[in-house]
């Protein structure tokens, strides 16, 4: 298959009073027709069904595709969230736990939301959809970000 830049810029048969010697020559030498040699014969390592040949695997459906979006952007937003809400919550647990044993939950709760969902595609892959959705919205009640609720940015 030959590709030239100019290709996309036209559509095939476009009736245009100047056409391209190419095209011309292209048009008027016929591809080579297979001969029956070269034909495709059954062989014992193909499949037994041409339905299993032929079948691609499915995509999203557009519903799917909308919840995994507002999810997906929900999850974010309680990223952001727990980074507010945990640099706020950290000069006061400096009073309870050293800083060096506060630096790393606080990066796991700031990566909670992604891995969750990271987790829930890989794992949920050849499930029903209805467990990623179920799995989905789990993790959206689990990993709202307490100190951002409870305390907010300015706090009081």
């Amino acid at each position: 298959m030959t590709s030239d830049p100019d290709d996309a810029l036209s559509w095939e048969g476009d009736d245009s009073v100047e056409q391209r010697p190419r095209d011309a020559a292209r048009r008027s030498t016929p591809a080579p027709e297979p001969t029956p040699a070269e034909a495709v014969a059954p062989s014992a390592s193909a499949p037994a069904s041409v339905d299993e040949a032929t079948a691609a695997p499915s995509g999203l459906s557009n519903a799917m595709l909308v919840l995994v979006g507002v999810v997906g952007g929900v999850y974010l937003l309680y990223t952001v969230g727990w980074i507010a809400g945990g640099l706020r919550l950290q000069p006061l647990a400096s009073f309870l736990v050293a800083d060096f044993m506060f630096l790393p939950w606080f990066v796991l709760a700031i990566a909670a939301p992604a891995l969750w969902f990271l987790a829930t595609w890989v794992l949920t892959r050849e499930r029903a959809s209805w467990i990623r959705v179920a799995v989905l919205l789990a993790g959206v009640v689990l990993l709202v970000p307490w100190p951002f609720v409870t305390v907010g940015v300015i706090g009081s």
